[in-house]
């Protein structure tokens, strides 16, 4: 792999990258059974730079920021080399979100151009806010030829001729604006130098290095954090191959695994508890003499497993399970939720290492992960090279909230020096998560300090965004809490949210007001529903320009209502 500590940014250490491994492969794109793309970092480059010339034509200045929301694909990934070659800043905005939050962020993060996926170009244009976009350039990837694009350009037409000229940047300048929220409520953009990746980078492939043949299968989303690092810069740095898939159907999934001999991938905890119930359905299938066999060898590979993973022993001693993975598989990554020990456990009997780890937008990608020396089902590993932790407060079981320092800790959010000082407090980030240090040194989690959830599908939940849903709700006042928060428990699984009421004086709360909230609630994704309501019968807490003191009304109702008194929606 390069040698990260000369490189000042991203587009620098990419670019000698596509020079140095350039017959290597580094991108297969595939669509259900069919490979619909296969790259070297040559072809890669050739043809990354007609487009970086082109945005240089159209007056693409080094600073300015550019938007992708696409789809896991090769066009992703050249696209953010040429915004990274002119000097821009790249804005990865999620695709699963609606055209209504992809403007609000467009709009919030001052983005000069758009490059985005057919699809989401045309729900985009039959948004009523459309007419609002203030991209001065919009790049459509697979648009039909003679597509009405309301005046964007093809991105497959969007090129010319010539060697653009590399804009070089420096550590401190801004990479990346990556939000960690956004959708409907307060935006939160984190500002992320080159240092911040390069630095990250560095720590990840210290413990967990890529190299030339190593074949990375990119499943979560690339504007990720973790797919952005894992799943891009830390394969292209050391000449190994992304492979994107435009599906995500379980057997087609399962069918890349063994036909480009998967080496590495990152799942959200959601994905492994599902691989997980799958596995377990297909051994309960077993006539009882095959099981006997499968849990012998299984309790064997326990007994010289027990500290230290050796993936090529249990190859030999469970065949026919690492060939359902390809056969190559030295590593399931996963972080961004909880995940619970005994599927991590499971796993691991079988001798396929899962690799927790723990970290947040803000510090880039990861803060901890696992090292596998020993393997431990019950922490989220240990700090990364260059990574401090602090407990701040810690109680009597040392349980307080985990603080950290490190060089791949974010600038600042985007706009928002207030929330940034609330956020950053003396060079040190405050999680908001509740750990401790067990005596290996291994970091276990124990809950959020802040009103926050995360998905088994990784995603992050913040209430006071959910709360816009509910806005001309007829009462006097509402606030929108996860559960834990209000009634701390030292858990991360099983977290809701609750829709605490403040009814005008003689409101009755009655079946209008229930089916109202009801109909407001469905119109939210799953993973977003409100789980509860609770009635507060005083007024709510406020500040003199009338915001609720959020903090003060929790301490108060966890303070005198009982987590029973919530019912369910």
């Amino acid at each position: 792999m390069l040698d990260l500590r000369p490189y000042t940014c991203l587009g620098a250490v990419l670019r000698d990258a596509l020079d140095r491994f350039s017959s290597e492969t580094c991108l297969i794109e595939a669509d259900r059974d069919r490979e619909k793309v296969r790259l070297t970092y040559s072809d890669f480059k050739e043809i990354a730079l007609p487009l970086a010339r082109a945005l240089e034509d159209a007056d693409f200045d080094p600073g300015e920021r550019a938007a992708i929301i696409m789809t896991n694909q090769s066009k992703w990934l050249i696209s953010a080399y040429a915004i990274f070659y002119c000097g821009g800043v790249l804005v990865p905005l999620d695709y699963k979100l609606t055209a209504a939050e992809h403007l609000q962020l467009l709009a919030h993060s001052k983005a000069k151009i758009l490059i985005i996926e057919y699809h989401l170009w045309r729900a985009i244009m039959q948004s009523p806010d459309f007419s609002k976009i203030a991209t001065r350039m919009v790049l459509v990837t697979e648009s039909p030829l003679g597509s009405d694009l309301a005046g964007a350009f093809r991105w497959e037409d969007f090129k010319r001729k010539g060697a653009p000229d590399f804009v070089m940047r420096q550590r401190e300048d801004v990479a990346c604006i990556v939000y960690s929220s956004g959708t409907g409520g307060r935006p939160k953009g984190c500002v992320l130098t080159h240092e911040n990746y390069l630095e990250q980078c560095r720590s990840l492939t210290a413990w967990y290095p890529f190299w030339p043949g190593v074949r990375y299968l990119s499943i979560l989303p690339t504007n990720h954090a973790i797919d952005f690092m894992v799943g891009f810069i830390g394969p292209f740095v050391c000449g190994a191959c992304v492979v994107h898939l435009r599906t995500l159907r379980p057997e087609f999934v399962r069918d890349a695994f063994v036909r480009y001999r998967i080496t590495y991938v990152s799942l959200v905890p959601m994905i492994v508890k599902n691989l997980e119930k799958g596995l377990r359905a297909k051994f309960d299938e077993l006539p009882s003499w095959k099981r006997a066999i499968l849990d012998f060898f299984i309790s064997v590979n326990k007994l010289f497993t027990r500290r230290r993973p050796k993936v090529t022993f249990s190859r030999m001693l469970l065949p026919g399970v690492h060939r359902a993975f390809g056969g190559e598989l030295l590593a399931l990554i996963t972080g961004g939720a909880f995940l619970e020990p005994s599927t991590m456990q499971f796993f691991y009997d079988l001798g396929i290492p899962v690799v927790n780890g723990y970290g947040l937008t803000e510090a880039g990608t990861a803060l901890t992960l696992n090292d596998l020396k020993p393997f431990r089902a019950d922490t989220v590993g240990k700090p990364l090279p260059g990574v401090e932790l602090r407990i701040l407060n810690p109680d009597a079981e040392g349980v307080g909230e985990v603080a950290a320092q490190s060089k791949t800790v974010m600038s600042h959010y985007l706009d928002d020096p207030e929330l940034t000082l609330e956020t950053i407090v003396d060079g040190w980030l405050l999680t908001g998560d509740l750990g401790r240090f067990d005596g290996n040194g291994h970091l276990q989690l124990y809950g959020r300090k802040k009103n926050m959830i995360v998905t088994e599908g990784g995603k992050n939940i913040y209430p006071e965004d959910i709360e816009t849903v509910f806005d001309g709700l007829p009462v006097k006042e509402f606030c929108i809490f996860a559960a834990n928060y209000v009634w701390p428990k030292k858990e991360l699984g099983g977290e809701i949210l609750v829709l605490v009421l403040g009814l005008e004086q003689n409101q009755k709360f009655d079946s209008k007001l229930l089916e109202d909230i009801m109909a407001r609630n469905r119109r939210l994704p799953d993973f977003k529903r409100v789980g509860s309501y609770l009635i507060w019968e005083k007024d709510f807490p406020r500040t003199a320009s009338m915001k609720i003191k959020r903090q003060i009304l929790a301490e108060e109702i966890g303070r005198t209502v009982e987590r029973s008194a919530m019912v369910t929606l």
